[in-house]
C-alpha cells in the first residue's frame, strides 16, 4: 500500500549521525570555553543552528552550522583594533581550534570558520549574544562589518511545529530536501522550512493527516511551490522574520512546475505510482513489488548506476553543464542553445561537455569529479548499450560523440569529503 511506502520513505530520511555531530560540537565547545571563559563546559555558550538545529536536516547532511557566544569584551577588543577586525576575529577563533585539531583543514574567511572533518563540514559562527537573544557576528568581506542573526526563534518554531503536526511538518521539510537533492540544485534550508510552514498554514487539513493522505499532500505541495513568485525579492523566515533573499531567481519554482506536471494526474491507484515517486524523490522511496517481479522481462543489461547508491547526497551548490557540438566543416554550436531552439543532434557530431561554473566549483575544495552517460530509447536497448555507469575522471570536461537515436543525457557530480554536494544534468536529444 502507498501509505506504507510513504511511512518507510519518511523513516529513511531521518538524520542518522546526530550523536556523532553532537560529540564533535561538545569537543569544540569545551576548547572554546576553556580559552574564552576558563571553564571545561561542553555545552555552555554553544548553539547548534541551521537545519540540524531546527530538526529538519535529513540523512547524509554534510554541513553542520554552529554558533558560539563569545564574551562581549572580545567584541570591544576587536572593535578597537585597526584594520579588518572581523577577519582578525575569524582567524583568532580558527587558531584556537587548530591547537586541538592539528591535522584538520581549516578556513577562516567570509562569515564563518570552516572545519572540514572527514564525514561532514562544520561552519562555526563566532557571535555575541544581544539582550533580545539575537547575535552579532563578523562579516570580513568588503573591509569588514557586523551583521545580526536570530536563529533561536526559528529553532523554537520548528520544534513546536513538529509536535503540533505529529511530524508532518518535519516530513514535508525532509521530502522537499530529498527532492532538491534528486533534482540537483541548491535550495536554502531555511527557505524550505519557511515554505513548509506556509504550506501547512494554507492547507490546514494536512497538519494532522496520516500517511494515507500523502499522495494528495505531495500534489498540493508541489502546486503550492510552483505558484510561488519566482521574482519575489525575499521571504520572511519562520519564527524570526529574518529576510531570506531570493538570489537565484526562484529556481525552485521552475523545478516544482516540472514535478507538478508529473504528479497532477496521479492518485494512489496509479499502477506505476512508486516508480514515478522514485523518479521524483530518488531511491530512498521504496520500490513496488511489481517492479521486482518485472525484472525478468528486461531484455538488455541494465548497467545504470545511481550516485545516491555510491555517495550520500547533500546538494549545496548548483552545477551547470553545457556542451560544444562540433563536426568537420561546420561551425561549433552550443548544445543548450540547440535544445532551446528544438534542434536535434545528427550523427557523427563531436560532443565536448564541460562544467560551466568551474571557477566557482574549484573554490569549494572538491575532492572528486564523476561523469555519467545514459543512452535512452529502443535503439539503446536493442544494441544493449544503455551505459549509465558512473566514472571518476576528476576532469571538468568529458568528450563523447553522437551515434544513434534517443533522448540521452549526461550527468556530472562533484564530491567533497565523501559526499556528493553538486549534481548537473544536460539532455542529449539525437534524431538521425
Amino acid at each position: 500500500m502507498i501509505e506504507e511506502s510513504f511511512k518507510e520513505f519518511c523513516e529513511n530520511l531521518e538524520l542518522d549521525n546526530y550523536s556523532d555531530m553532537e560529540k564533535t560540537v561538545k569537543d569544540i565547545a569545551k576548547k572554546l570555553n576553556k580559552h574564552y571563559y576558563e571553564t571545561d563546559d561542553t555545552e555552555e555558550h554553544m548553539y547548534i543552528v541551521g537545519s540540524v538545529g531546527r530538526g529538519t536536516a535529513i540523512k547524509n547532511t554534510s554541513d553542520l552550522d554552529i554558533l558560539f557566544d563569545l564574551p562581549r569584551e572580545v567584541y570591544n577588543r576587536i572593535n578597537d583594533n585597526d584594520g579588518n577586525g572581523q577577519s582578525q576575529l575569524l582567524q583568532e577563533v580558527k587558531n584556537v581550534l587548530k591547537e586541538k585539531y592539528t591535522n584538520t583543514d581549516f578556513k577562516g574567511d567570509g562569515q564563518v570558520v570552516v572545519i572540514n572533518f572527514s564525514k561532514y563540514t562544520i561552519e562555526l559562527v563566532p557571535g555575541f549574544k544581544n539582550n533580545d537573544n539575537s547575535f552579532d557576528y563578523p562579516d570580513s568581506n568588503d573591509g569588514g562589518k557586523w551583521r545580526t542573526t536570530n536563529p533561536i526563534p526559528e529553532i523554537t518554531k520548528c520544534k513546536k511545529l513538529k509536535e503540533e503536526t505529529k511530524d508532518n511538518f518535519t516530513n514535508i521539510c525532509h521530502m522537499i530536501r530529498t527532492w532538491k537533492n534528486k533534482e540537483g540544485f541548491k535550495f536554502k534550508g531555511l527557505l524550505i522550512d519557511t515554505l513548509s510552514n506556509k504550506f501547512l498554514e494554507d492547507n490546514p487539513k494536512y497538519k494532522n493527516c496520516n500517511y494515507s493522505d500523502y499522495s494528495n499532500l505531495i500534489v498540493d505541495l508541489f502546486e503550492f511551490l510552483k505558484n510561488q513568485d519566482k521574482n519575489q525579492s525575499f521571504w520572511f523566515a519562520l519564527g524570526s522574520n529574518q529576510k531570506i533573499y531570493n538570489d537565484d531567481g526562484g529556481k525552485f519554482v521552475r523545478k516544482a512546475e516540472k514535478t507538478y506536471d508529473k504528479l497532477k494526474d496521479l492518485d494512489e491507484n496509479t499502477s506505476n505510482l512508486n516508480s514515478v515517486l522514485r523518479d521524483i524523490f530518488g531511491r530512498n522511496f521504496p520500490k513496488s513489488e511489481s517492479i521486482e517481479e518485472n525484472k525478468k522481462y528486461i531484455s538488455y543489461s541494465n548497467t545504470e548506476q545511481y550516485i545516491e547508491e555510491i555517495y550520500p547526497l547533500d546538494i549545496l551548490c548548483n552545477l551547470s553543464l553545457n556542451c560544444i557540438v562540433t563536426q568537420d566543416g561546420f561551425r561549433p554550436a552550443s548544445l543548450r542553445e540547440m535544445i532551446e531552439n528544438h534542434i536535434f543532434l545528427k550523427k557523427d557530431k563531436k560532443l565536448n561537455f564541460f562544467i560551466e561554473n568551474e571557477s566557482q566549483i574549484r573554490q569549494l575544495g572538491v575532492n572528486k569529479i564523476l561523469w555519467k552517460v545514459k543512452n535512452e530509447g529502443e535503439v539503446a536497448k536493442q544494441r544493449n548499450m544503455i551505459r549509465g555507469q558512473i566514472v571518476e575522471t576528476n576532469l571538468y570536461t568529458h568528450n563523447e560523440h553522437t551515434d544513434f537515436n534517443g533522448n540521452h543525457y549526461v550527468e556530472a557530480y562533484i564530491i567533497k569529503n565523501g559526499v556528493c554536494i553538486g549534481k548537473g544534468k544536460i539532455d542529449v536529444p539525437i534524431k538521425i
